[in-house]
């Protein structure tokens, strides 16, 4: 499963949504708000997007914490 989450640092929600994908031993690969790349800027910021963190599976965005929770429960993990 191809996961991808944009965070930041000092966000409770991106170490949450981190340690859920932990937890369940589901791999991720992620861009911190720190050293975020220009290409990843382009997508945070052409998206609109000004909370983090922002999480996609498959490459469709499922949100935050939020969304990803209920896109793992969806996919039964």
């Amino acid at each position: 499963m191809n996961i991808i989450i944009y965070s930041k640092s000092n966000c409770p929600n991106c170490t949450a949504a981190k340690r859920l994908l932990d937890d369940k031993g589901i791999g991720y690969e992620e861009f911190t708000a720190d050293g975020m790349t220009p290409e990843a800027i382009e997508v945070v910021c052409g998206l609109g997007i000004r909370q983090m963190p922002q999480i996609f599976i498959e490459g469709q965005r499922v949100g935050g914490l939020a969304g990803l929770q209920a896109a793992l429960k969806e996919l039964g993990l």
